[in-house]
């Protein structure tokens, strides 16, 4: 019995990734290729990313999504470290409030905060534009970034930004050689996880991007609806391991405690 268990363990744990990887194993070798119906046998062939190097509506997607998900990583990283060292440094009226208020924007469906965003710019009068869409992305990975920090300086210890001032350091200087390393982890982490709620964002690009304007998930529900191609497949083969290298080498660069 004491063999048959781990058997059973492994076997599961087999299972599962299977059915995590088993999709995108099979997108990959179907972007590699040569036919566009999918038949078999597999013909590997690079016909459909020297393509893909030639569809300029798909590039210009790519090169959107990744401009708005770096704007976005960086703004909402910015505001939300901010919030978080306000709500765990100070006592105000409110903030247990304002903790409690973090957490709706996650749980909703994301249609239903796009169609609700679309209805306020409607609302103030303001135009869908590169704006509305960066606002929607940031309200939307914004809570991601607070949680992830307050969690950050709740763990700090404050004993040792104590010493450095009672050695004379300046604030900025403290902030710097002592808190700055100290949450560096923290803001690498909400970085690299709003990069990617805000590249993957389908909804709130879908009902807030002006008109001209599209970003890859919304090009690949477009493309999809015209009549699909494995060039789609082999643009999502080059996004999949892109951010898992992203991932991979974050974890061995950088220990998160």
């Amino acid at each position: 019995m004491s063999r048959v268990t781990p058997a059973l363990a492994y076997l599961y744990a087999l299972l599962v990734l299977v059915f995590l990887y088993g999709p995108l194993i099979v997108m990959i070798l179907m972007g590699l290729n040569r036919s566009p119906f999918y038949e078999l046998p597999l013909q590997f062939d690079l016909v459909w990313f020297r393509k893909l190097a030639t569809n300029e509506r798909i590039l210009n997607a790519t090169r959107n999504s990744i401009v708005l998900a770096f704007g976005v990583s960086l703004l909402s990283t910015f505001i939300g470290t901010l919030a978080a060292w306000a709500m765990t440094r100070y006592r105000f009226q409110g903030r247990n409030l304002l903790q409690v208020l973090l957490i709706p924007p996650i749980a909703i469906p994301w249609l239903i905060l796009a169609v609700a965003l679309l209805l306020m710019f409607y609302w103030l009068k303001i135009p869908r534009s590169l704006f509305t869409l960066l606002v929607g992305h940031v309200g939307v990975a914004l809570p991601y970034v607070i949680l992830v920090m307050m969690t950050r300086f709740q763990g700090l210890d404050r004993t040792l930004e104590e010493a450095a001032r009672s050695l004379g350091a300046s604030p900025l200087v403290v902030f710097l050689r002592i808190t700055l390393p100290l949450i560096l982890p923290g803001l690498v982490a909400s970085v690299m996880f709003t990069f990617a709620v805000s590249f993957d964002n389908f909804t709130l690009s879908h009902f807030l991007a002006p008109q001209g304007v599209s970003t890859l998930p919304v090009e690949i529900y477009t493309s999809i609806r015209k009549g699909f191609t494995p060039e789609i497949n082999a643009i999502s083969a080059i996004v999949f391991f892109f951010s898992a290298a992203l991932v991979v080498l974050s974890s061995r660069e950088i220990k998160f405690v």
